[in-house]
């Protein structure tokens, strides 16, 4: 994650910023984390990160105010993937494949596009003997053997915690279990997981799928999920799964990953003093998607997501006096800007950032991309950070 000394505070034109902090939750360790870099988010005010629960009340009598949720926005996964993108170009030069989307995000892909990123949506779009990226949510076996017969030179972007999920799959089938994988039909992350063993593993969207799950043997059955969802909904569907299997097993560590989580405990914890909230975060970001039924869960009584500022309609806040903002793990704090400057310039002038975690995890960018910097003398420091570029990917 970057984490540079921090940028301009995030304000509406003529804003107060303050930050209030509720009880930090320890970061779970994670495989493949560099060492942790801290400091505030953007936007952050003076208020000391982790000290007891400040709340204020509602707002003042005339006064529109916004509530910035942190932590919100990239996680070290996004993070490292979009940063193997851009230090590809830079090393190799243009252009660089990329299977699917490098992150779920519009903005972000349209940036790197006009920097000479190729997305494609098959690896035999990919000429051969080219460079490509796989994106963030990880690929099965079967694309990493397309790559290698069409001799393609791979970097892979996959979240280490998506590769963690992969490991358990491989591991699990090994062992003969029934695997069932909590998570979305036809999202990336979900067909490269089920990829790994396709033979033992079927996917349930939700509780609503729990009574079509047939297996071989009730005793040896486990769970694992995507990282990306809700997590209140995948405990309901793991209580229903239960129900129906006392034996199932657990996978050995949260696979819903800690910025998912993060993210949700944010807004779980803004929700109830919002009169709207919204969240900055393309539509095929599963966990974006997730942050708005999680608003309206825990108490928002309306809640919108949106791409960018200029699809906010004015009627959402129209009468209201408290906003709520927050925006998906493979969101640039960019967008998150220009919202507040949109909100700002209905009225909305005041910003408190509401402080629920503070994350210091960091990714090691790909193994081979990093030996090539490194032989080319351009690698990043470790625990690197980067300050946004001119197309504002960071």
């Amino acid at each position: 994650m970057r984490m540079t000394a921090p940028p301009a505070p995030v304000r509406a034109p003529g804003a107060d910023v303050a930050e209030s902090a509720a009880p930090s939750e320890a970061d779970p360790a994670s495989d493949g984390a560099s060492a942790p870099v801290g400091g505030p988010a953007p936007g952050a005010g003076a208020a000391s990160e982790g000290g007891p629960a400040s709340d204020d009340g509602p707002a003042r009598e005339g006064v529109k105010r916004i509530l910035l949720a942190a932590p919100r926005g990239y996680c070290a996964g996004v993070d490292r993937a979009v940063d193997a993108v851009e230090q590809a170009l830079a090393h190799y030069g243009a252009p660089i494949y990329v299977r699917k989307e490098i992150v779920h995000n519009k903005y972000v892909v349209e940036a790197l596009s006009r920097r000479g990123a190729i997305f494609v949506s098959e690896t035999d779009e990919v000429p051969e003997g080219a460079r490509v990226v796989f994106s963030a949510h990880g690929v099965s076996p079967a694309v990493h053997q397309e790559a290698a017969a069409r001799r393609l030179a791979t970097i892979d972007a996959t979240c280490p915690l998506v590769t963690k999920v992969h490991k358990q799959a491989i591991r699990f089938a090994k062992d003969d279990y029934d695997i069932i994988l909590v998570g979305h039909t036809g999202h990336e992350e979900v067909e490269g997981t089920r990829g790994e063993a396709p033979e033992r593993i079927q996917v349930v969207n939700g509780p609503h799928e729990v009574d079509r799950v047939q297996v071989r043997d009730p005793e040896k059955v486990v769970w694992i999920s995507q990282t990306t969802l809700s997590v209140d909904e995948t405990l309901e569907t793991v209580r229903l799964l239960r129900e129906r299997f006392p034996h199932l097993a657990d996978p050995p560590g949260d696979d819903i990953c800690y910025a998912t989580q993060n993210r949700q405990g944010a807004v779980k914890a803004i929700a109830p003093r919002v009169d709207v909230m919204i969240v900055v975060g393309s539509g095929n970001s599963s966990n974006s998607v997730r942050l708005k039924e999680v608003a309206l869960e825990a108490g928002a009584p309306a809640a919108h997501r949106v791409d960018c500022a200029g699809e906010i309609d004015p009627a959402w806040v129209d009468g209201a006096t408290t906003v709520g903002l927050t925006s998906g793990a493979s969101v640039p704090e960019i967008l998150v800007r220009e919202v507040v400057e949109r909100l700002g310039g209905l009225g909305f002038g005041e910003v408190e950032q509401v402080r629920t975690a503070t994350e210091k995890i960091t990714f090691a960018l790909p193994k081979n991309l990093r030996a090539d910097l490194k032989a080319g003398g351009t690698a990043p420091a470790h625990g690197r950070s980067r300050e946004p570029g001119a197309d504002h990917t960071c």
